[in-house]
């Protein structure tokens, strides 16, 4: 490890701080956590003691020019980006800020179709105009995850007055493609690539991880920290590459989606996050390998019920996807996987997504046990069948029935489903996770729409929208 990387100035000079006991006449009111309720004071003491605000020696998110700004440079250097900056209120401030910073009322941009909601509400207070790009399907996957370069081209020499690409790197499954070649393509127009890299913080880690979209090409590229490094929920990172974005702009929007008090646990885990992936060696590389390799052969083994799918050179060997099988449902799967206190990422109607660290966590033996309990389960209860949802027939490139700026002055009415056909859809139908809208706002609602949503409602599919078993909002 780089000598410098093994600093951790923000966590450090939080740590100098409680050695000197100090008196607090200044916010948070728990006082380092001499004031809080005794039913929690055990459990969150010691993160208490470090929840401090921007006092001397401490210095400011908004305006770093110590500690922060110091531990900010740490990052950018691993990461080789030209900036980083520390984000306290997740991904979601960071993509917002982002599409603020590159477009604006009335610009088209491209967009993936199966992107986070987070983009979309950004492109919505920008008032862009989006245009929807559907991935290839790809048949080993079962999902829509090819992003091709020559899809991209196409898309620019239709919309060629296009003012920035929003590309997801990786998917939700850890899926990826060959971004280099697509950032070289929008590069030919001039425009900068804005990257949801939510799931993929640890792809400086190297082989057999997938590279990051950093050094493929990306020009401002957001990580969730928390997702798949050890940092605290809602703890990310977003970088610069190049000098195709305004900075200024985006630090300016920075403030406006960030807490004017951020978190200084959050912003310490960031620091301390940056550290262990900086000191992440060979020998943690081989031991993890060595543990997922067990891993997938006790899921693959355990049960007829599931097929483990496979990983190859475009996935991230951290995520595992079971394929449900023998008329089960991916809904079903998982909610017996709880059932025995294992808890997947996500499940859709035909697969369960699971997510590892960056280190061992569980006991295989254990695992095993446990496996064989839900093998019990399975064959004592009855197995409806699968209810098989198709994906609506979205165009390769679609824009919006209807553009921001006219929706923001139309009246939306509540109908039912069956009224909801042939409308404009006045709110994002939004299954959760993954946070990816099966219907956009903006765009007229198919029968395929109306009757998708209905079969992963009967599944059990969580939606982010109230009543949305009842009808949906529409112009």
């Amino acid at each position: 490890m780089n000598t410098s990387q093994d600093k951790t100035p923000l966590y450090s000079a939080l740590l100098k701080l409680k050695e000197k006991s100090p008196y607090s006449f200044h916010v948070p009111g728990h006082k380092f956590g001499k004031v809080f309720s005794e039913r929690g004071k055990v459990l969150f003491q010691s993160t208490l003691e470090m929840d401090a605000t921007e006092i001397t020696g401490l210095d400011d998110l908004h305006a770093a020019k110590g500690v922060i700004k110091e531990a900010q440079e740490l990052a950018s250097q691993f990461f080789e980006s030209d900036n980083t900056y520390f984000l306290v209120n997740g991904t979601t401030s960071g993509i917002l800020a982002a599409v603020m910073s590159v477009c604006r009322q009335g610009e088209t941009v491209i967009v993936q179709r199966n992107c986070h909601k987070s983009i979309l509400h950004g492109l919505e207070l920008a008032g862009a105009k989006p245009v929807f790009l559907l991935p290839d399907y790809e048949e080993n996957t079962g999902r829509y995850s090819g992003v091709t370069a020559e899809l991209v081209n196409e898309a620019l020499k239709q919309y060629p007055d296009t003012r920035a690409v929003f590309l997801t790197y990786p998917d939700y499954f850890g899926r990826v493609f060959d971004i280099k070649k697509v950032c070289e393509a929008v590069h030919n127009y001039k425009i900068p690539v804005v990257v949801d890299e939510a799931h993929g913080v640890h792809f400086k880690l190297g082989t057999p991880f997938p590279a990051s979209s950093i050094d493929l090409g990306g020009d401002l590229i957001i990580q969730s920290a928390h997702k798949m490094a050890p940092a605290m929920t809602m703890a990310s990172y977003l970088h610069v590459k190049g000098d195709r974005v305004d900075q200024s702009r985006l630090r300016y929007y920075l403030q406006v989606f960030q807490s004017s008090s951020p978190s200084y646990p959050l912003m310490a885990s960031l620091d301390l996050a940056r550290h262990y992936l900086a000191s992440f060696e060979q020998a943690d590389k081989g031991n993890l390998l060595t543990y997922i390799d067990g891993l997938r052969q006790v899921w693959s083994d355990a049960s007829g019920y599931w097929r483990l799918l496979p990983t190859g050179y475009w996935d991230d060997p951290l995520k595992l996807t079971l394929e449900a099988r023998g008329g089960l449902s991916g809904f079903q799967l998982a909610e017996v996987l709880e059932a025995q206190h294992m808890y997947p990422e996500l499940a859709t109607e035909k697969q369960v997504l699971l997510t590892t660290g960056l280190a061992p966590t569980v006991n295989l033996d254990k695992l095993q046990e446990r496996l064989e309990e839900v093998n019990c389960r399975l064959k004592k209860q009855p197995i409806s069948a699968t209810i098989n949802i198709d994906q609506p027939p979205y165009p390769r490139f679609q824009t919006l029935d209807i553009d921001y700026a006219d929706m923001s002055l139309k009246p939306a009415e509540f109908v039912d489903w069956k009224d909801a056909v042939n409308r404009i859809c006045a709110e994002a139908v939004v299954p959760y996770p993954p946070g990816i809208p099966f219907i956009l706002k903006g765009e007229r609602v198919s029968k395929e729409q109306e009757t998708g949503v209905k079969s992963l409602l009967r599944q059990g599919t969580s939606f982010q929208n109230v009543h949305v078993e009842r009808g949906i909002w529409v112009f």
